[in-house]
């Protein structure tokens, strides 16, 4: 009788434990499929910190040692009004001349009066983005002094960058993350849930566009990351 009773406890006490254990096993397997995905964002408009300023001049003529001995003149024209205006010599670089022979194309006519069309470029490349803003302003003060700046093509624009991007980017990453915890907490209120740890998430991709085409060297700076929370009562 003694050990019938025993048998009987650990039997009871067994299937009252696998009870627990199922409902503990269905709870998780609930809430496992319960799961919320947000997005965060996170954008600035920021000054861009570096400036690319390509200065085009050309010359055409028939004697090419008289253009070389021009452009020269102009090139010492170009770096002095640089230089007198606050940039200094490591922001300067002059390109090779680039020269073409305008009857050298066998099958081009060519009816101009000049055979070589010479191009040179000089580079400013500067952090003072302000200071190259000025001088660019006032770039038609070389007319006076005999220099026509050539509007740049394709490749010789005006270009600014943010050289200052890749230390903007842990703390841009900290405010999309928590933005998008934000909208996940709301949710889970809403719903009557609580927030759990995050199942996954996507950083994102981060993009840096003018903020219009008349400010270029206001930037944009701007991530969304997609982040994935579990809930639980």
């Amino acid at each position: 009788m003694k050990y019938g009773i025993i048998s009987a406890a650990i039997i009871a006490v067994g299937i009252i434990i696998m009870g627990l254990s199922l409902k503990a096993g269905m709870d998780n397997f609930t809430e496992k499929d319960r799961k919320v995905t947000v997005k965060g964002l996170a954008e600035k408009e920021v000054k861009a910190d570096k400036v690319t300023w390509p200065i085009v001049t050309k010359e055409l003529g028939n004697d090419l040692p008289e253009l070389y001995v021009r452009i020269a003149q102009k090139q010492q024209t170009i770096r002095h009004f640089l230089l007198a205006n606050g940039i200094t010599e490591k922001e300067i670089t002059v390109n090779a001349p680039q020269v073409i022979d305008l009857s050298a194309d066998q099958y081009t006519t060519n009816t101009n009066p000049y055979r070589y069309n010479i191009t040179v470029v000089v580079t400013v490349t500067s952090g003072n983005v302000d200071r190259v803003r000025g001088i660019i302003a006032r770039q038609g003060e070389l007319l006076k002094q005999g220099v026509a700046i050539v509007a740049g093509d394709y490749s010789n624009q005006i270009t600014y960058s943010l050289d200052s991007f890749k230390k903007m980017k842990p703390k841009m990453m900290t405010e999309a993350i928590e933005n998008a915890q934000q909208t996940a907490q709301q949710f889970a209120l809403n719903s009557k849930s609580k927030l759990n740890k995050i199942v996954s998430a996507d950083q994102g991709q981060f993009t840096i566009e003018d903020r219009d085409q008349n400010t270029p060297w206001i930037k944009r700076v701007r991530v969304v990351t997609t982040v994935t929370y579990s809930l639980k009562d």
